[in-house]
């Protein structure tokens, strides 16, 4: 894929998962996310809208498991920095929760509303909050961040941070430098040059820490590009963590082996704690 030869058009849609799998169908998973997230509140305890920003979104949703000291997955949401909520992804806990374990998923503040130096700082906030405060509400395991898409970047980004003991992410974008070209995204995130050397995670040095990195072999061939990328320069480093192809998935099917305790998404989660 050589970008400089690539007209405007071609690079916006490099990266439109929605375009590339029609907008009826991300509309009527939407849907399937929101009635399956709301049967999940219904059987499971929790703690919601915990606040750990002053700000309408910036609020955690935990869900202990028996166990306070079995593993934490914590998963943030995508919706490329300006969609997307905790309450619509809630469902993506099913897997975790099956397993004994605890879940927990903060909400943040969308583009273009604030900047993405404002999201990740947010965001950092949030797992300080959790540090200080999980416990009382009885999570106190390690910490595993899940992201997927935007919420894959963070997840990337968010690795450094001590509370998080290991990470797996899904469908993210870890050089920013390509969406800059691409206005579906950029008209609302609106990256600067500098964001996108500070806050890509290709550009950064890795956190020495177990992370994966999963995608759907049927996405657009930059986002798959983007997953292979991330993981080849982790592995140059010889940084653990596996690339991880989930056959015949799209950009919005991956997210569905998160709700199944045995799933290959879900196993290579528990292995990054062995």
């Amino acid at each position: 894929m050589n970008w400089e030869l690539m007209s405007g058009e071609e690079r916006n849609l490099a990266y439109n998962n929605t375009a590339h799998v029609g907008a009826e169908f991300v509309a009527l998973e939407n849907k399937r996310l929101e009635v399956s997230s709301g049967a999940l509140r219904s059987q499971y305890s929790q703690h919601l809208d915990l606040i750990y920003k002053n700000s309408e979104r910036t609020k955690w949703d935990l869900y202990p498991g028996f166990d306070p000291n079995a593993p934490c997955l914590v998963h943030i949401h995508g919706g490329y920095w300006q969609r997307g909520s905790k309450e619509l992804f809630a469902c993506v806990a099913e897997g975790a929760l099956a397993r004994g374990w605890s879940a927990a998923l903060p909400g943040y503040t969308l583009a273009p509303q604030v900047s993405l130096t404002r999201i990740t700082e947010e965001l950092r906030t949030a797992f300080d909050w959790l540090s200080a405060n999980a416990a009382r509400h009885g999570i106190a395991g390690p910490v595993i961040v899940t992201g997927w898409s935007a919420g894959g970047h963070l997840a990337a980004y968010l690795l450094d941070h001590p509370r998080i003991a290991a990470g797996l992410a899904i469908s993210g974008v870890y050089d920013l430098a390509h969406l800059q070209g691409s206005p579906h995204v950029n008209d609302k995130v609106m990256l600067t040059d500098v964001e996108v050397e500070f806050l890509s995670p290709k550009r950064l040095s890795p956190a020495n820490k177990a992370f994966s990195i999963a995608y759907g072999t049927n996405e657009l061939p930059a986002m798959i590009a983007s997953s292979r990328d991330y993981h080849a320069y982790r592995a140059e480093k010889h940084l653990g963590g596996q690339l991880v192809p989930i056959c015949n998935a799209n950009h919005y099917t991956v997210l569905e082996g998160l709700r199944s305790p045995n799933s290959l998404l879900m196993r290579q989660i528990a292995d990054l704690l062995v």
